[in-house]
């Protein structure tokens, strides 16, 4: 089993949540002056992944997890000069402008390399800090049928790199002998998955230590079929958290 980050593993959104802010401004005050770099330095807190080590089970229905972003992101919004009711009126687009199929694309690697390793037997899940609409987002980029689960940080109200995510994943994958953890966020799926046990394979990112990194998710297929690591650790619930 492979489990894979989502958001700049697998596919992205470009401009990911400071362009969505941005669109969505822009459908409430029409041209305006906000640089995508402006926004950008007001969403560094409030996101339910900024505070990973407090789950938020209250916020698994997708209505209210977009209903708490949203009070995050008018607050951003009106930091930035924005009158209370356009910045709430642009808060609210946001969840359409950030899930809009059209507005997200994949890696050109990515669907070589999850056909490769199903080609050798791997079964491949989604553990991932996202949007509720993860799955929707997943199939209309023609992904629904590569996965045999999806494990959403909005739906099970665990962020990685909180332990619980990692071992629900492993839970709901029926507990497999060998499996890894792919993705590119060295705390959040790095060390997430490897303090509670799960080998894991930074990509994408440069590696500040000398861990198992590749630059092509064509190369993670070398990797795992020449290791057979131990998980007595994410199956016992031992660990760290």
């Amino acid at each position: 089993m492979i489990f894979w980050d989502f958001d700049a593993t697998l596919g992205e959104r470009p401009g990911h949540w400071r362009g969505a802010v941005r669109d969505a401004l822009t459908e409430v005050l029409g041209e305006h002056e906000f640089s995508t770099e402006q926004i950008a330095g007001e969403l560094m807190t409030g996101f339910p992944w900024h505070q990973p080590d407090l789950p938020h089970p209250q916020l698994s229905d997708p209505d209210d997890w977009w209903a708490h972003l949203a009070t995050v992101l008018a607050a951003a919004v009106r930091r930035l000069g924005v009158p209370p009711r356009p910045a709430a009126d642009a808060a609210s687009r946001v969840r359409y402008q950030f899930t809009d199929p059209a507005s997200w694309r994949l890696f050109d690697d990515t669907k070589a390399a999850l056909d490769q390793l199903a080609d050798l037997g791997w079964r491949h899940v989604v553990v991932s800090n996202h949007v509720p609409e993860l799955p929707q987002i997943l199939a209309s980029l023609g992904l629904d049928g590569c996965f045999a689960d999806v494990v959403n940080s909005a739906a099970i109200g665990y962020e990685k790199p909180h332990p619980m995510a990692f071992r629900i994943a492993m839970e709901r994958a029926g507990q497999p002998e060998c499996a890894w953890m792919v993705g590119d966020n060295p705390v959040a799926d790095i060390a997430g998955a490897t303090a509670v046990g799960l080998p894991a394979i930074l990509v994408r990112t440069r590696p500040r230590d000398g861990g198992r990194h590749v630059t092509s998710l064509n190369e993670v297929a070398g990797i795992v079929g020449a290791e057979e690591p131990s998980y007595d650790r994410v199956r016992s619930g031992n660990g760290r958290g």
